[in-house]
C-alpha cells in the first residue's frame, strides 16, 4: 500500500511538473482595472518606458466611452522568464481576426504572419518599418498594447504549443484541406529581456478600442490650421533667392502656400548636421524668415540628429553622445535632460526665435549599414536596441512640448514612431514610393495611434501626377517633396488646372477636416481611419492560389486578398483613390445608403458597386444624413469669420458640431474655442430644413450659412 501511495504521488508530482512546464510553464497574468475598458498587467523588469514620450491619459474621454468587460478568461494569459526571453500568451478564437502592429505598406489582416517588431527603413520584411507598434486590435473588440523599447517578436497565431487547443493533423498525401499553417489557438510575442508590461483595452466596437488607445496615450494632435494647408518643399540646393523666386511662380500661378520646407542644403553642413545656417546660401535667416511670414507661409527645417564637428552646439553636445557615429557624426542620448537642454537652447536661439515653425526629421529609422550597432552604448547606460526604438518618438515629445510651453502649436515630419504618437504633432513620411502601398499604410496608421503622408514627390505621367495629388490632398499632410526633383504643382501643364482644383477641394474641406481633427483630439477618433472601423463595413476576405507548384509554392499556400484602398475621412467621407490606369474600380459600401459627393446621387447600401473613374475627380461618397461644412469664400486678411457652404446628403437628420479656434495656439485647451451647431431636421412635409445655432463662445465662429440640399429636394433650398 505505501508503494501505492508513492506511486500515486510520484504521478500526481510528475503530472503537476508536466503542466509547468508546458502551459504552463508559464505563470497566469495577473491583471488590474485601471481605468474603464483598461487593464494593466505586468512582470519581471522593463527598461526605457515608451509611454513616458506620449501625453498623460485623457481620464474624463475614456470615462465616456462605455465599459466593457475584459475580452477574454484572465486564465487564459500568460507569461514566462526564461534566462533570455520576457514571453506571453494571449488567447485567440478561431474566427478572430487581428489589426494594427504599426505601419505596414501590405494587406491589413496579419494573423497568420510572424512579425519581428524592429524600427527601420521599410524593406519588405514584417514587421521591420518607420513605426512598428506593438498594439494589435482584435475583430472581436479588444486590443493589446505590449508596453517596451525592445523589440517585440510576435506570433499572430502562428505555432501550436503541444498542450493547447489544436486540429487534429492531416496527412498531407491522401487527407484533404492539409495546412502548411495549422490555426493556431494564441498571440505569442517575446522580447530579450527581464520583464513586460501590457495593457488590455475594450469597447463595444473596434473603434472605440483605437479611441481608447488613442485617449490613453493623450488624445490625438490637433495640428496648428496652417498645418492642414499646402506644403511645399524646396531642391536641396536651394537658396534665399531661389525660395523668393518659387513663392513668386505659386502666386503666378495661382497655387496656394502654406508651408515651405528646406531640406538639408539650409545648413551649412549635412549628413552629419551642424543645425546652423548656411551663410552663402542663407546669408540673413531672420529677415528671409520674416519675409516668408509676410507672405503668410510658414518655414519647416529639415533635419536628421547626428551632430557635425563643425556644428556650433557640437561641444555641449559631445559629452552626452554615445560610443559610435553616424555618418561620423556623434549621436546624442536624448534620454539624458542635459542633452535634451543643448538641443532645445540650440534650436530656440538660431530658429524658433527668428520664426521657424518646425521641423522634419530624418533618418532616426534604420538602416544597420548606418546607424549605431545593437551592441553600442550611451552615457545614460540605456540599451542602443531600446534608444533605437524609441528615438523618433523621443525627439517628437521633446520638441512638441518645448513648443507648447510657449503655447506654440506645430505640425511637422518625422521617420520614425512608436507607442504613444497619437498626440504628437507629428506625420510619418517615408522613402518608399508605391502608390498603392502608400494607401494601404495611410489605412493602416489609422489603427496604431499614427498620422501617416502619402507625400508626392515625382511621377511618370500626367495621370500619376493627379493620381498622386489626389490622395495627398485627401491625407493628414498635403505635401510635394521635391528635395530632389526640383517638381512644382505645375510639372505637367496639361494637368495643372486639375491639380490646383484638387488643392483648392482640400482647403474648402478645412472646416470639416479641423473638426475631425477635433474629435482626434478630445475622443480619440483618426481622422483617416481604416473601414473595418466604420460601422456597418462587412467587406469579406478572399483566398487565392494555393495550388501545389514544387518550384513556386511548394507548400500549396494560398494568399489572402484584402480591400486596402479605401478609407473614412471625417465622420461621413468614404474616400476611394484611384492608381494610374484605373478606367474603373470597385468600392465597397457600408451599409445605409451613400451618395456621390460631387453629384448628391445615390450609388449604393451596403454592397460593392464598380464606378467609372475621372480623371478631375478622386471618388467620395458621402453616408446617408452626411453634414459636410466647407469655405464659402476664400478667407481674407483681418477676416476671421468666413462664410459657409454646409453640405447636406440623402435623407437622414443629423447633428454635426462644427469646431474653430484661433488656429494657432494651446488656448483652445482653457475653452477658449467655439462650437457651431449645425442640425439639419424633417419638417411636417417630411422636407428637410437647416439650422445653426452657437452653442460655445462665438469668438472663432463662422459667418453667414448657406445649405446645400445634394440629395432629394432643390440643391439651394432653404
Amino acid at each position: 500500500m505505501r508503494k501505492l501511495l508513492i506511486g500515486l504521488l510520484f504521478l500526481i508530482c510528475l503530472n503537476d511538473y508536466a503542466q509547468n512546464t508546458l502551459i504552463s510553464g508559464m505563470d497566469k497574468l495577473k491583471w488590474e482595472k485601471i481605468m474603464p475598458g483598461v487593464w494593466k498587467a505586468s512582470f519581471g523588469t522593463s527598461g526605457l518606458n515608451p509611454l513616458a514620450y506620449s501625453n498623460p491619459p485623457k481620464k474624463e474621454s475614456i470615462t465616456e466611452l462605455s465599459d466593457a468587460p475584459f475580452p477574454f478568461t484572465k486564465e487564459s494569459t500568460f507569461s514566462q522568464l526564461t534566462p533570455e526571453r520576457a514571453s506571453i500568451r494571449i488567447p485567440l478564437g478561431p474566427f478572430e481576426k487581428i489589426y494594427g502592429l504599426g505601419l505596414e505598406f501590405k494587406g491589413l489582416n496579419r494573423r497568420g504572419g510572424v512579425y519581428t517588431l524592429k524600427v527601420d527603413h521599410y524593406g519588405g520584411v514584417k514587421g521591420y518599418t518607420h513605426a512598428p507598434v506593438p498594439f494589435y486590435v482584435s475583430s472581436k473588440g479588444y486590443g493589446v498594447l505590449i508596453n517596451t523599447s525592445k523589440r517585440v517578436k510576435i506570433y499572430v497565431g502562428v505555432g501550436n504549443r503541444k498542450d493547447s487547443k489544436r486540429p487534429d493533423p492531416i496527412d498531407r498525401t491522401t487527407g484533404k484541406n492539409w495546412s502548411a499553417q495549422p490555426l493556431s489557438d494564441a498571440v505569442e510575442a517575446s522580447i530579450q529581456g527581464n520583464g513586460l508590461e501590457l495593457y488590455v483595452f475594450t469597447g463595444n466596437t473596434t473603434l472605440e478600442v483605437i479611441q481608447r488607445y488613442n485617449l490613453f496615450c493623450g488624445g490625438g494632435i490637433l495640428p496648428p490650421k496652417w498645418g492642414l494647408g499646402f506644403w511645399h518643399r524646396m531642391h536641396t540646393k536651394s537658396s534665399t533667392d531661389d525660395v523668393l523666386q518659387e513663392i513668386s511662380d505659386f502666386k503666378k500661378h495661382n497655387f496656394p502656400l502654406d508651408v515651405l520646407g528646406l531640406e538639408p542644403g539650409w545648413q551649412s553642413f549635412a549628413y552629419p548636421c551642424s543645425f546652423d545656417w548656411d551663410s552663402t546660401r542663407f546669408p540673413n535667416p531672420e529677415k528671409f524668415v520674416k519675409t516668408l511670414r509676410n507672405n503668410g507661409i510658414k518655414v519647416n527645417l529639415w533635419e536628421n540628429p547626428y551632430v557635425a564637428p563643425n556644428s556650433t552646439m557640437f561641444k555641449e553636445i559631445k559629452p552626452f553622445t554615445g560610443s559610435h557615429t553616424v555618418w561620423l557624426g556623434e549621436v546624442p542620448d536624448y534620454t539624458i535632460p542635459e542633452a535634451q537642454k543643448v538641443l532645445l537652447n540650440h534650436h530656440q536661439k538660431n530658429h524658433l526665435d527668428i520664426g521657424v515653425s518646425g521641423y522634419k526629421f530624418d533618418e532616426v529609422d534604420g538602416y544597420d549599414t548606418w546607424l549605431w550597432p545593437d551592441h553600442a552604448t550611451f552615457p545614460s547606460g540605456n540599451a542602443a536596441v531600446e534608444i533605437r526604438q524609441i528615438y523618433g518618438q523621443m525627439i517628437q515629445k521633446i520638441l512638441g512640448d518645448h513648443l507648447k510651453k510657449q503655447n506654440k502649436r506645430t505640425y511637422g515630419l518625422v521617420r520614425a514612431s512608436y507607442i504613444g504618437a497619437s498626440s504628437s504633432p507629428f506625420v510619418i513620411y517615408s522613402d518608399h514610393y508605391d502608390h498603392r502601398d502608400y494607401v494601404t499604410a495611410l489605412v493602416n496608421s489609422s489603427l496604431s495611434g499614427l498620422l501617416w503622408t502619402p507625400e508626392i514627390r515625382s511621377a511618370r505621367s500626367a495621370e500619376e501626377w493627379v493620381r498622386r495629388f489626389q490622395t495627398v490632398c485627401f491625407s493628414p499632410l498635403m505635401q510635394l517633396n521635391a528635395w530632389a526633383s526640383g517638381a512644382k504643382p505645375w510639372s505637367f501643364p496639361e494637368v495643372t488646372d486639375i491639380v490646383r482644383d484638387n488643392i483648392k477641394l482640400r482647403m474648402d474641406l478645412l472646416p470639416y477636416l479641423y473638426t475631425a481633427f477635433y474629435n482626434y483630439n478630445q475622443k480619440g477618433i483618426p481622422p483617416f481611419r481604416a473601414m473595418i472601423l466604420e460601422s456597418g463595413y462587412n467587406a469579406t476576405e478572399t483566398l487565392i492560389g494555393g495550388k501545389l507548384n514544387g518550384e513556386t509554392n511548394p507548400y500549396e499556400e494560398q494568399k489572402r486578398m484584402e480591400v486596402t484602398d479605401q478609407y473614412m475621412m471625417g465622420s461621413s467621407i468614404l474616400v476611394a483613390p484611384v492608381f494610374t490606369g484605373e478606367t474603373e474600380r470597385k468600392v465597397v459600401l457600408p451599409s445605409g445608403n451613400w451618395y456621390d459627393f460631387y453629384t448628391g446621387a445615390l450609388v449604393g447600401n451596403g454592397e460593392t458597386i464598380t464606378i467609372k473613374t475621372k480623371l478631375e475627380q478622386i471618388p467620395l461618397f458621402v453616408k446617408d444624413g452626411g453634414i459636410i461644412p466647407m469655405l464659402a469664400s476664400k478667407e481674407g486678411k483681418g477676416s476671421d469669420k468666413p462664410s459657409l457652404e454646409v453640405r447636406h446628403y440623402g435623407t437622414k437628420e443629423n447633428i454635426f458640431q462644427l469646431y474653430n479656434d484661433d488656429g494657432e495656439s494651446f488656448n483652445y485647451e482653457n475653452g477658449n474655442f467655439s462650437l457651431l451647431e449645425l442640425k439639419v431636421t424633417k419638417g411636417k412635409n417630411g422636407k428637410l430644413k437647416g439650422q445653426s445655432k452657437i452653442i460655445n463662445n462665438k469668438n472663432y465662429s463662422y459667418g453667414k450659412v448657406n445649405w446645400l440640399w445634394m440629395s432629394n429636394q432643390t440643391k439651394n433650398g432653404k
